[in-house]
């Protein structure tokens, strides 16, 4: 059997539903502390924070082809910022496109956590590194590229790599992990609505601007899903630890 098809075979298999990952309270806490050290510590962040601002990104590409636009590139850059660029009619689209960043890395996080209470952890893992994949196509700058394609080769090393057993766990880890981010980058942005940095590159900014509605309510907007994923997340979380 051939590399790919190895790979083929791994990625098709994992969409067979599994058993509910189960785990102790103490392996919980074991979970969450590995998500953490991942998205919280500088020297950790500095490369899983890519991580999240690919999904970032994504978040914003995949609201934009919900209406119909066209997605004409991504860029991603090493400081953890990024952009999408779109195209088609309408304000709505751009500004439906434009408040599903901060939010995705939060509810893709939500919806890892609750695939391996339900058993679908293979699925989540196998359709993300199908997305990643995808993604590829639509990176427009040489870093972005490499960026792209280190976080693709590591979803392709998963799905092919990690025993079945122990699938679950990872898309745990990886979940909490894009959760974490997701609050961590909200009160970065939220700081520099604050005054603390250049506003006129955030999401919130430019949601104002395009509709004229106060920045602070896009940036509640962004809490608000934020806070609904976490709270799901955690119902997930109770129910894998029972």
């Amino acid at each position: 059997m051939t590399g790919l098809e190895t790979w083929w075979d791994a990625l098709r298999d994992g969409f067979d539903r599994a058993a509910p990952v189960h785990l102790d309270a103490q392996l919980v806490v074991l979970v969450i502390g590995a998500a953490v050290a991942l998205s919280v510590p500088r020297v950790t962040r500095r490369w899983f924070g890519l991580y999240v601002t690919f999904v970032h990104e994504l978040g914003h590409a995949l609201a934009a082809l919900m209406t119909g636009r066209v997605v004409r590139g991504i860029r991603l850059r090493l400081d953890h910022s990024g952009e999408m660029v779109s195209a088609g009619r309408g304000r709505a689209g751009s500004i439906w496109s434009g408040f599903w960043g901060y939010p995705a890395p939060a509810v893709a996080g939500a919806l890892m956590i609750w695939s391996a209470s339900a058993g679908w952890a293979g699925a989540a893992l196998s359709l993300g590194a199908a997305m990643l994949l995808v993604s590829l196509l639509f990176i427009r700058n040489w870093l972005g590229v490499l960026i792209a394609l280190v976080c693709a080769g590591v979803a392709q090393g998963l799905v092919v790599f990690v025993p079945q057993r122990g699938v679950g766990v990872v898309v745990l880890v990886l979940g909490i992990g894009l959760l974490v981010g997701a609050v961590r980058d909200w009160f970065k942005v939220a700081a520099v609505h604050r005054g603390r940095g250049d506003r006129r590159n955030s999401d919130a900014y430019l949601l104002a601007r395009m509709s004229g509605v106060p920045a602070l309510v896009w940036l509640s907007g962004f809490a608000l899903v934020i806070g609904a994923s976490s709270y799901w997340a955690l119902l997930a979380l109770a129910r894998i630890a029972t």
